[in-house]
């Protein structure tokens, strides 16, 4: 179908009602994005116009406004989940699977084993149940402080409160000293 006009005539006159958008929607446009983004609406526009349906102006004007509020809501959207992604990663790396003085991770539960029962159960009766449970999981296991929360049903500062209880109680009785491992965590 035969416009009359090229896209280039239409865009040098038209090329205003972009910015006019950008400014009305109160964009900051440092990269450009959205300008090329309103000149894609406006060779859109210009491809579909139908004169019956009304002026070419106020065609532009929708769909370059239109387009710009949905290239905003795309944006926010990925804005969010990239701060949810990082929020969780943050979550993930500070859970109490790290130490509260460095990033590097606690030392590995290899090597521990039940092979002295008379060790295990002294630390046992010294310990309530909720402190041997994270003595078990966490020592032992080596789980989360989170999935402990989880599987137990509580919340992860009881399973903290657990933790510092039963070192506290340890450290007291002489089977762990200050330098051992389990002081720092």
């Amino acid at each position: 179908m035969d416009k009359g006009f090229t896209f280039e005539e239409i865009f040098k006159q038209n090329e205003k009602r972009i910015h006019y958008h950008i400014h009305k929607l109160q964009i900051r446009d440092s990269h450009n994005e959205f300008y090329v983004e309103g000149l894609y609406a406006m060779w859109l526009a210009y491809k579909n116009y139908q004169p019956e349906k009304g002026p070419l102006a106020t065609y532009f004007n929708f769909v370059i406004r239109n387009r710009l509020i949905d290239m905003i809501r795309n944006k926010t959207r990925e804005q969010k989940i990239s701060e949810a992604y990082a929020q969780k990663e943050n979550t993930d790396k500070y859970d109490g699977n790290y130490s509260s003085t460095s990033i590097a991770p606690l030392q590995s539960p290899q090597g521990i084993e039940f092979s002295d029962e008379e060790i295990w159960n002294k630390v046992k009766k010294l310990l309530t149940t909720n402190q041997w449970k994270w003595v078990e999981y966490y020592i032992v296991q080596g789980m989360s402080q989170k999935e402990i929360a989880e599987l137990e049903g509580v919340s992860s500062d009881a399973v903290k409160s657990w933790g510092r209880e039963a070192r506290k109680k340890l450290q007291a009785s002489g089977v762990l000293t200050s330098s051992d491992d389990l002081s720092n965590q």
